[in-house]
């Protein structure tokens, strides 16, 4: 406990931030390095390198990730929107480079070499495109001289079309899912909505036929044809761990899965601990979504209302796309699961986010009401 009476800036920031909140974002963490240790063994010894090479990097990640997520809670909104807008600049930059350099790993250039580490600029932009649409977006609601939503579509197109150019129409649609959510929290009208709706299912054809990798995905996911293998040993890990799982270490198909620790450690964690720890990890992201919803939709500034709500969006969609290709229920895309899955810049990018988030929403001298949740805070000051 901090004394009322300490005034220094622990103390404030302590007293001044959503602490369950926080403490749920910091035990997802913790989860993603047990899963990592249950997971990855398996994978590293497939490839010939130390059984815990996968653990020891993700526990080295981790380490920059907690120190990334404190800092990044004590920013004022408007030192958010400054960081967002620099990290936002150098993404693109980065994006547009790896289109040259970066390494190709199945027919992508998605990461750039940095030392021994491998940089994946996409996972940085998406944090700071959220809270910079957010401030286009609010800019154009208060001051209409501003065009930013016509910024924004530009932005977004510029994005796309970086991100299409990898290939990664995964993230592409990642982000075009968060940005239409947001436009439409802006307030948008019928004739937007509709305009946008019309041109998603376009692009949804459109990456049907010109994205062979794509449209084979898609095709597996119909017909259950073709090389589905990861895919069903999954499922085979879930129906092999029933309610209770097959306890710590004991789990037997996952050694088969080639991605287990990247993109499938939810049906690892569903083999070896059970569907009910499954359960209580779905629940632990949905308190982290809807409690980061309950404080934006309560804010009357709207820029941080956009950009909190934009940023749960974002964990959201990418958590429920990660688990819905595991369970089968939509076409295999290999996206990480937040906090949970093996990767470096994964791993820092969601911590920068939720720490964004902790910022955003902390109790501020001027006074507010949270509409969603009935109780009274204190917001930042829109000049902040």
């Amino acid at each position: 406990m901090v004394s009322r009476a300490d005034r220094s800036l622990l103390a404030e920031w302590w007293r001044s931030i959503d602490r369950p909140l926080a403490g749920a974002i910091l035990f997802l963490m913790l989860c993603g390095l047990l899963l990592s240790f249950a997971a990855s063994p398996a994978v590293a010894e497939r490839i010939g390198v130390d059984s815990m090479h996968f653990v020891k990097r993700h526990a080295l990640f981790l380490a920059p990730a907690l120190a990334l997520f404190i800092s990044a809670s004590f920013l004022t909104p408007r030192q958010v929107r400054r960081t967002a807008l620099i990290l936002l600049g150098v993404s693109i930059l980065l994006l547009i480079a790896t289109l040259f350099i970066g390494a190709e790993v199945k027919g992508s250039r998605r990461w750039i070499s940095v030392a021994s580490f491998s940089l994946q600029p996409s996972e940085f932009m998406k944090p700071a495109f959220v809270v910079v649409c957010a401030w286009l977006f609010s800019e154009n609601n208060e001051r209409p001289e501003i065009p930013g939503n016509l910024f924004s579509i530009i932005l977004f197109a510029i994005i796309a079309a970086l991100l299409l150019a990898q290939p990664d129409f995964g993230q592409t649609m990642l982000v075009a899912l968060v940005w239409g959510a947001m436009f439409f929290l802006a307030g948008m009208s019928w004739v937007w909505i509709v305009c946008l709706a019309g041109l998603a299912g376009a692009g949804l054809v459109t990456a049907y036929y010109f994205f062979p990798h794509v449209a084979g995905r898609v095709d597996r996911f119909l017909t259950g044809e073709g090389d589905n293998f990861q895919v069903e040993a999954g499922r085979e890990a879930i129906i092999n761990g029933g309610w209770l799982g097959q306890g710590p270490g004991e789990g037997t198909v996952k050694r088969i899965i080639p991605d287990a620790h990247a993109d499938f450690p939810f049906a690892v964690a569903a083999e070896e601990f059970g569907i009910l720890a499954c359960v209580l990890l779905v629940g632990l992201f949905a308190f982290v979504v809807v409690r980061t919803y309950a404080h934006g939709l309560g804010e009357r500034d709207g820029y941080v209302r956009l950009a909190v709500c934009g940023l749960a969006s974002l964990l959201a969609v990418q958590s429920i796309i990660n688990m819905l290709v595991v369970l089968q229920l939509m076409p295999a895309k290999g996206m990480t699961l937040p906090f949970i899955s093996y990767g470096g810049s994964s791993l820092l990018a969601t911590a920068l986010g939720m720490g964004y988030v902790i910022a955003l929403t902390r109790r501020r001298p001027e006074g507010r009401r949270n509409l969603t949740s009935g109780f009274s805070m204190r917001a930042y000051s829109p000049a902040e």
